[in-house]
């Protein structure tokens, strides 16, 4: 899965058999606030958004961003991969 950022529209997106999944954020000075993951309902239920969730977290970390999570997907995507929680910012 290529997963690229659309920064003009704040967003991560992909596209698999012509069907798109995208995660939209918003920029703080440091951080990347992920809003909202949305998935093509064809491809529903085949891992798509954990897979593009990983790799998205996985670009955060090597642009040495924080993360906050908003998007309930994404927030417990965390809550099970507990690695990830050192790229969490700390919401005051």
């Amino acid at each position: 899965m290529r997963v690229i950022d659309n920064k003009e529209h704040n967003r991560f997106e992909t596209v698999i058999d012509g069907h798109h999944a995208i995660i939209e954020y918003s920029v703080l000075p440091g951080i990347l606030s992920l809003n909202h993951t949305e998935v093509d309902k064809a491809l529903a239920g085949k891992g798509v958004a954990s897979e593009m969730t990983e790799k998205v977290l996985l670009q955060i970390e090597l642009r040495g961003l924080k993360v906050i999570p908003v998007c309930p997907f994404t927030k417990k995507y965390i809550d099970k991969h507990p690695e990830w929680k050192s790229i969490l910012a700390d919401e005051k």
